[in-house]
């Protein structure tokens, strides 16, 4: 395994999940568009239940190789682009069903088990290689610090499958070498995070972050945490909940940047969409009070934009550059990365 770990000079701007070839793909990649090569592939439980356990366990084999052959091309993709964007967030399914009850049992047999291992690790040396961060996000329904012991257990189960693909990847050794993110989430707020904490592998501790939700836990209540974990701020969330467009010079920045310890912090960057603020002007930062007044509904301005359309936001965003790494969440990926980019560095 290769010991090159990111370099944490080098200003990033990433994208998450899917990469796109061009604007027509934001809703849907079609079977024949080049781009399917660096996308993961998915099943459902559902369909699998409805085979043969050899047809079904065939299909989660398939699905193996062909994602993670999936990863590798997506890495080198990245890796190929100029140094400040080559960040990009993996997708959570790239090993289907591994924590599904019925199914769980085929990713623990030694001959699965040993062909993962052996190819996540080359993703993982490809990345170091190239100097790609990379990085989870557990989805929703992740909740460490749920009120229901059986949540919490399922959530820590699912949050230790992604510790275990980074592990593979030859990640988790050191202190965030690779960042897995989950909300607070669960009524047992800050509180439930520190309880289970102590319950996870030390490769799961190594890379967990936690960050603020638009609704319940916001940016207050994530540096309850700031002692254990690190803090990944998005700015449009804190937007959404607060209406600040909070500047990098706060001093609750400050405690979020210390946060990371000696790694470069990692914060998400999205804005309200484009067909909910139509005719706003785009020199102009929205005002969060003065749209609820003029009853936009608080779930719309919530939702990601295809594109970074509004370039006075895009430059108060990209203050936070100076201090983090910037994971684009939008619709049209890493388009809109490469768009946020070149208003830096114009092409």
């Amino acid at each position: 395994m290769s010991t090159f770990y990111i370099n944490n000079m080098t200003k990033r701007i990433g994208f998450a999940c899917k990469w796109i070839d061009h604007a027509g793909q934001v809703d849907g990649i079609r079977p024949r568009d080049d781009c399917r090569k660096y996308n993961t592939n998915v099943t459902t439980v559902a369909w699998l239940n409805r085979q043969t356990r050899e047809v079904a366990e065939q299909k989660l084999w398939n699905l193996m190789q062909g994602n993670i052959e999936s990863l590798k091309l997506l890495v080198e993709r990245v890796g190929s682009l100029p140094n400040e964007l080559r960040m990009v967030r993996l997708s959570s399914d790239i090993l289907p069903a591994f924590t599904e009850p019925t199914w769980c049992v085929f990713w623990q047999k030694p001959d699965v088990r040993a062909y993962a291992e052996r190819h996540f690790m080359v993703v993982g040396d490809l990345a170091r290689s190239l100097d790609v961060r990379l990085s989870f996000h557990p989805g929703q329904f992740t909740v460490l610090a749920s009120d229901n012991d059986d949540i919490v257990e399922r959530s820590r189960e699912e949050f230790e499958y992604h510790a275990l693909m980074a592990a593979w990847m030859g990640y988790g050794q050191k202190w965030q070498d690779f960042k897995i993110n989950v909300h607070i989430a669960g009524r047992r707020g800050a509180a439930g995070i520190r309880a289970v904490y102590s319950r996870l592998t030390p490769e799961a501790r190594n890379c967990i972050t936690i960050e603020n939700e638009e609704i319940t836990h916001g940016l207050e209540h994530c540096l309850e945490l700031a002692d254990l974990v690190p803090i990944v701020l998005d700015i449009h969330h804190h937007w959404c909940r607060e209406g600040e467009y909070i500047r990098p010079d706060d001093d609750r920045v400050r405690r979020v940047i210390h946060s990371w310890r000696d790694r470069r912090p990692v914060a998400h960057y999205s804005v309200s969409r484009e067909d909910v603020l139509v005719g706003h002007c785009p020199n102009t930062l929205p005002n969060l009070a003065e749209l609820k007044a003029q009853n936009h509904k608080i779930n719309k301005l919530r939702a990601h934009s295809d594109f970074y359309w509004n370039h006075a936001v895009n430059a108060w965003a990209l203050e936070h550059r100076e201090w983090a790494d910037i994971m684009c969440e939008s619709k049209a990926k890493n388009l809109a990365s490469h768009q946020l980019y070149a208003t830096i560095t114009p092409v």
